[in-house]
């Protein structure tokens, strides 16, 4: 790279001094070069005509900002980007076939499109992600191309300025690591013979153990040893393996151990590849304190100043088309407490109201109202009269002990009728895979999460919820601050620890987003070093 560097500021030197072209001819050749690739209303060209088509790369004295181009460029695979939309070799045999100022103006204006293109897809995504996956409902800010280049050309230190583009949080740069080390986990042959069968355990020993054991050692689970025997350290590093894979810590290789051990490193890789993409959607301000749902490992958490002050298990949507939880961020502003539910037309009309048609008095804890909010008694109406879509009523449940939302809601206003909320249904957090409501977000602990959320307006939090509480009335408490919530869908998320955790594809939006990526053009290993 510094010889094509050489090469080519030599190259473009040349250009800039043509012949003996008087030096206005070549002005005006090379302004109209680049005003002729620059018609309409795209950005890149609208910046040329702010800067009265003053060249940013071809210049004599534009060398930093080429060499830092191509330098950002090159490395663009480590980020897991399509190098080939900005591919570094095109541009400099574009830049040495310059014969003519026409052709300075043509290079010009392919690396400013070069730039936007990289800084679009190094800071904000090279997907449109709901384009790929609609339940990925984020809204993406993508920055301004004439502003990118005319902050690129004011900037005194271009490097900086390039490297800036990228998301600048601690996850990014641990995702970006672990990149590289699978990259060379790979190029030296991968952690070795997949284990075969379907179950191992303590006090068994043989071939499989030995490979189970081998695969462990070149994971960095386990010091390297020669024992065949499934003895106490290989326990304890099948316990390690699981909680960094969502997976029940007994220390047995079950199925499903077994099937998250088996995953390469390519594997890995992609899912890792994927999760620096989505944190490019990511705002970058997150807010100080934010709520965390990530959608895989089925937990809700609180962040202060970057640091979990709180964690609760979560049950999703089912992975069915209409009940998967959307991902998107919107802010927390209220709770309620002893919350009515109101229940979605969807579920009123394709689940309740064929019950109803059958028996009128099914499902006799909600009520049945009308337009006007009245409560309407089954007897009056009649339920085989009416359609899914002419069905003309509402139900609800009121506040009770049983009601589906629990005792409190917590509402971060959407227009997807999504938010987290407490559940009589219990039992469903003992499960290791908690795929199974309509789309909202049921917490395991919706006291205790209430309890920290209220601890930044009240000297007693508790108190101040119980009390509300008791009353068995609906009640709405504000929150003085409210508080960001991003529901995010990581498979492939860092810990601080500097371990990578692991989970699966619940709803198989990675794999799509993969197949996308692939198919702009990203690649497994090649230029990821």
């Amino acid at each position: 790279m510094n010889a094509a560097r050489r090469t080519l500021s030599a190259i473009c030197l040349a250009a800039a001094a043509v012949g003996a072209i008087p030096a206005q001819a070549q002005i005006s050749a090379f302004r109209q070069s680049v005003a002729e690739r620059a018609l309409g209303a795209d950005a890149v060209g609208e910046a040329y005509r702010n800067r009265d088509y003053a060249p940013i790369f071809t210049g004599r004295e534009d060398e930093a900002r080429r060499q830092a181009l191509l330098s950002a460029l090159s490395k663009a695979g480590a980020h897991g980007l399509p190098t080939s939309r900005y591919d570094p070799d095109e541009l400099i045999a574009a830049f040495r076939s310059v014969k003519s100022d026409r052709d300075r103006g043509r290079v010009e204006m392919m690396a400013a499109r070069m730039l936007v293109d990289f800084g679009r897809d190094i800071s904000s995504g090279a997907l449109e992600p709901g384009k790929v996956v609609p339940g990925i409902k984020r809204e993406i800010a993508r920055p301004d191309a004439a502003e990118m280049l005319e902050a690129f050309a004011a900037t005194g230190d271009p490097d900086a300025f390039l490297a800036g583009l990228a998301p600048r949080t601690p996850e990014y740069t641990r995702l970006m690591a672990e990149a590289q080390r699978l990259v060379r986990v790979t190029a030296a042959g991968g952690w070795g013979p997949a284990v075969e069968g379907e179950k191992l355990e303590a006090g068994q020993s043989g071939g499989r153990v030995v490979a189970l054991r081998n695969r462990l050692i070149r994971m960095g689970y386990l010091e390297r040893t020669a024992s065949p025997d499934y003895d106490a350290a290989l326990v304890s590093a099948v316990q390690q393996f699981q909680r960094d894979h969502g997976i029940a810590t007994d220390g047995v290789a079950g199925p499903s151990t077994l099937a998250a051990l088996n995953v390469s490193p390519e594997q890995r890789l992609a899912q890792v590849t994927v999760a620096m993409e989505r944190e490019r959607w990511l705002p970058r301000d997150r807010g100080e304190r934010h709520i965390l749902v990530n959608i895989t490992d089925f937990t809700a958490r609180i962040l202060d100043d970057g640091k979990v002050t709180f964690e609760t298990r979560s049950v999703v949507g089912a992975n069915n088309s209409d009940r998967q939880t959307p991902e998107f961020s919107d802010v927390m502003d209220h709770m309620v407490i002893n919350p009515t539910w109101y229940i979605p037309r969807s579920i009123t009309t394709k689940e309740y109201l064929p019950m109803m048609q059958r028996n009128p008095n099914a499902v006799s804890h909600l009520e049945v109202v009308d337009s006007r909010g009245r409560t309407v008694p089954r007897s009056a109406i009649n339920f085989a009269a009416y359609s899914q879509s002419s069905f003309p009523f509402s139900m609800r449940q009121p506040p009770s002990q049983n009601n589906a939302l629990g005792l409190v809601k917590f509402m971060f206003p959407n227009r997807y009728n999504i938010y987290l909320h407490d559940t009589p249904s219990k039992s469903l957090f003992s499960r290791e895979k908690r795929a199974f409501s309509h789309g909202c977000v049921r917490l395991s602990d919706p006291f205790d999460f209430a309890y920290a959320l209220l601890a930044k307006q009240s000297g007693d939090p508790r108190g101040l919820f119980q009390s509300h509480l008791r009353t068995g009335s609906e009640t709405r408490v504000n929150l003085d601050a409210p508080v960001p919530v991003h529901l995010i869908y990581r498979t492939a998320v860092s810990q601080p620890k500097g371990r990578m955790a692991y989970r699966g594809d619940v709803y198989g939006r990675d794999a799509e987003l993969w197949e996308a990526l692939r198919a702009a053009g990203v690649e497994v290993t090649a230029g990821r070093g």
